[in-house]
């Protein structure tokens, strides 16, 4: 296959377009009618399922999981090991009208690692979904999420924790306790509204 960009050992759909310019990690696999611009960068590992889009100033790290319908514009930072369920929505504009250009007023936003966006879930611009977050689907977030959060709803509120494995921690939203996961054996610290994980 002939690819445009700087592409190194990676695997891309023939009705994908990469824009040249774009750098893609090895072992990335691109499928169809997907769209990288030419600043993107795009870690190692990584899967990008049909019809995504990928913009300009877009950085993902490594072994990003990124499913079918999911439009990623300018401004977005993406951690290794995040999960971005079919359709989820990323903005980076706050207050949009189609006659007023706001690109210098983008908002970044910050996917930290391990992090899971479930399917429908939007993501307003300017928070931080911390570590191993997981976004329910359909839920809108509208603030910053804590490490470990099991966020739900319109707006999304916390209604529990989950563990990095993808289990649902066993304790309380505030106060301390101890929580052992059955599949890793990792122990999870509860100390007022934090989470602290100990492999």
């Amino acid at each position: 296959m002939n690819y445009q960009g700087k592409l190194n050992a990676m695997e891309k759909h023939a009705t994908a377009i990469i824009d040249p310019g774009a750098t893609i990690g090895k072992n990335t696999k691109i499928w169809h009618w997907s769209h990288i611009c030419s600043g993107a960068e795009i870690g190692n590992d990584c899967k990008i399922g049909q019809n995504v889009f990928i913009a300009n100033t877009v950085r993902i790290g490594n072994n990003v999981k990124i499913q079918n319908n999911v439009s990623i514009y300018d401004n977005i930072i993406i951690e290794d090991d995040v999960f971005c369920g079919p359709s989820m929505v990323f903005t980076n504009v706050y207050n949009p009208r189609s006659q007023i250009n706001r690109k210098a007023e983008y908002r970044t936003t910050l996917i930290k690692r391990g992090a899971t966006l479930g399917a429908n879930s939007t993501i307003i611009c300017g928070v931080i979904v911390d570590s191993f977050a997981f976004i329910g689907a359909g839920a809108v977030i509208t603030r910053d999420v804590k490490s470990y959060a099991l966020m739900t709803g319109v707006p999304a509120r916390q209604i529990g924790w989950m563990s990095s494995y993808g289990n649902r921690i066993e304790l309380p939203l505030r106060g301390k306790g101890l929580w052992k996961c059955p599949n890793t054996g990792e122990t999870y610290q509860l100390n007022g509204e934090t989470i602290t994980h100990k492999k």
